[in-house]
Order: structure tokens, then C-alpha cells, then sequence
């Protein structure tokens, strides 16, 4: 038997080999990447197809984590130097009545109202503006940490009023504390997936625009004190006739979120005056 020859031809069967399971590789390794493009593209023709648009989507967030937070217990010692009338009879909510009403700078530019609240309430840097109702003249203010909002929850939200004089007569206010973020980082579903999600469930509309998409909170685990909140996109479109529609998804599980009692809650109040 001719050894040399032998080796040589066990040699080459191993180069062909390695050669063919690396073209193997790098074929499914191809095919994997079209099939992903070709799922983005699918959605976006879907889309383009309902005339539904939109403009640059977020950057792409990798991770994000849970957060927990306790609710606040208002105390009179906190508004001692005040001469505002404050109700606490219920301890995790303050309802102050200016006695001095305050003059807003402008009713019609939002940053008035996001500059009274960072003069004259309580941690108001804390709060951003969410929605303005100059009809009933009331501002709705969402508490937030690292810059992304706790969408409607009903412990961390702030309400101002003001009159015909454009003078801010009362606010109600609630806060959630000691806020801290969870150990355990998680993959956030990126917006494009999330649009997928909408779209599937027949949310996103013809003919309307996705005109807003941030990442925040949402409440998870509701205890008497203490809350659980995971990282929730929000989305808002703006229908052919005008009217904004808001869409919440959990960024972690991509399950849509209802919240609409809590929409409910946050946007009506009885001001008791």
C-alpha cells in the first residue's frame, strides 16, 4: 500500500470537507440575515401599503431593567412653610390650594406649566409634562426617573389648574420614591418589532401617522406600598381625522398593554371645589 498516497488523499477528502461545511455555514449564516431584512421589509411595505408613516424610529435600545419604588406618605411637615391650604387627608395624595394664585407666564406655550412646576412643587423636576387640556384648563404631569416617564400611574402624577386669569390656583400631586433599578439587565424589543406588533393587531390604522415613540415605564406589580415597573414603549399615532391615539407595549415581553383604567383615573378628577 502506497502510505503517502493514501495521506494525500485523506488530506484532500478533509480539505473538501472543511470547505464545504464553511460554505454551509456561511450560506444559512446569509440566509439568515435575508430572511431578518426581508421581515423588516415586510412590515414596511405592509405599512407603506396602508399609507401608515413614519419619521426616524428611536435609536435602538439594546437593554433596560425593572425598577421598584415605594409610594410617597405626604406629611404636614413637608409644607410647613407654605401658606397654602393643603389637604391631606388621603397621606399619599397632596391637594394644595394656592391661597396666592400664581400668574402663568404664557397658557399657550406648554414650558409655562413645566416652569411652575419646577418653582413652586415639591421635587417638580421630577415630573413631566404629559398633556395639556386648555378646554378644562387642567395639566397633566407624569413623574419620571432617568428621563423616561411612569406612564399613568396613579402614584406618581401631578395636576395643575389654573383659572380664566391664567393663574394657577391648585395642583394635586402624588410621588413614588426611593426608586431603584433592578440587578438583572433585559433585552428591549426594538421599534420596528414593536410597529410589527400594532400592526398584527390591527391597532395602527390606515392613512395615519406614528408621530411619537419613547421608552418609559409601566406598573407591573401594584402592591400597598411598593411597585414593580417594567420598560413599556409608547407609542402615539395621529389618525386621518386628526385625533391621537396612544398604544403602550411591554418593551421586555412585547405584549400590548391595557391601561386605559388608569388612563381613565389620571385624566379625570374631581377637584372637589
Amino acid at each position: 500500500m502506497d502510505w503517502n498516497r493514501t495521506k494525500s488523499i485523506f488530506i484532500m477528502v478533509f480539505l473538501i470537507l472543511n470547505i464545504f461545511l464553511y460554505w454551509l455555514y456561511v450560506s444559512r449564516y446569509n440566509e439568515a440575515q435575508n430572511v431578518e431584512i426581508s421581515g423588516e421589509k415586510t412590515i414596511g411595505v405592509r405599512l407603506e401599503d396602508d399609507n401608515i408613516t413614519y419619521g426616524a424610529l428611536p435609536n435602538s435600545i439594546e437593554s433596560a431593567t425593572y425598577i421598584s419604588g415605594k409610594v410617597h406618605n405626604f406629611t404636614p411637615a413637608e409644607f410647613v412653610n407654605s401658606n397654602h391650604q393643603v389637604d391631606l387627608s388621603v397621606e399619599t395624595r397632596a391637594r394644595v390650594i394656592l391661597e396666592s394664585p400664581v400668574k402663568l407666564r404664557n397658557v399657550n406655550d406648554d414650558t409655562s406649566f413645566t416652569e411652575f412646576a419646577q418653582a413652586h412643587i415639591k421635587e417638580g423636576t421630577s415630573y413631566a409634562l404629559w398633556k395639556v387640556d386648555r378646554e378644562e384648563r387642567v395639566a397633566i404631569f407624569f413623574q419620571k426617573t432617568n428621563n423616561r416617564m411612569l406612564y399613568y400611574n396613579k402614584s406618581g402624577l401631578l395636576k395643575v389648574r389654573w383659572n380664566s386669569n391664567n393663574e394657577v390656583t391648585m395642583y394635586e400631586q402624588t410621588m413614588i420614591d426611593s426608586i431603584e433599578e433592578m440587578e438583572q439587565q433585559e433585552s428591549v424589543i426594538p421599534p420596528l418589532q414593536i410597529l410589527q406588533t400594532l400592526y398584527a393587531k390591527g391597532l395602527l390604522k390606515p392613512d395615519s401617522r406614528i408621530t411619537q415613540m419613547k421608552l418609559g415605564y409601566s406598573t407591573l406589580v401594584y402592591l400597598t406600598r411598593t411597585q414593580v415597573l417594567v420598560p413599556t414603549w409608547e407609542v402615539r399615532v395621529k389618525l386621518s381625522d386628526g385625533e391621537t391615539e396612544e398604544y403602550f407595549v411591554n418593551a421586555v415581553e412585547g405584549n400590548v398593554i391595557e391601561i386605559q383604567g388608569d388612563k381613565q383615573e389620571g385624566e379625570e378628577e374631581d377637584w372637589g371645589v
